[in-house]
């Protein structure tokens, strides 16, 4: 059986109506290298694709339907995403 493979992103607020979302982990080690110390993990939701998670993100925000008209952005996360975000665990397919 093949496990859905779903990255874990996360949503900060660094205050004054700032907020930035980003992978989970080491993969969003640099969007939070640049955040304000003093930003705070308020949500986190996970996905097995960029268009889900932007998709999860407005609805979370408010902002009403998500939409591209990029092909990638329905294209599952890679394994080898999945893998560096879980480390230790067998490959899923």
């Amino acid at each position: 059986m093949v496990r859905e493979m779903k990255l874990k992103h996360e949503l900060w607020d660094e205050g004054k109506g700032q907020c930035t979302f980003c992978l989970a982990g080491p993969m969003g080690a640099e969007a939070r290298s640049l955040m304000d110390s003093r930003a705070i993990l308020v949500w986190t939701v996970e996905a097995s694709s960029h268009f889900e998670a932007m998709t999860l993100y407005y609805e979370h925000m408010g902002w009403g339907t998500y939409t591209t008209n990029q092909e990638w952005d329905h294209q599952p996360y890679p394994t080898e995403w999945w893998l560096e975000q879980n480390p230790g665990s067998e490959r899923p397919d």
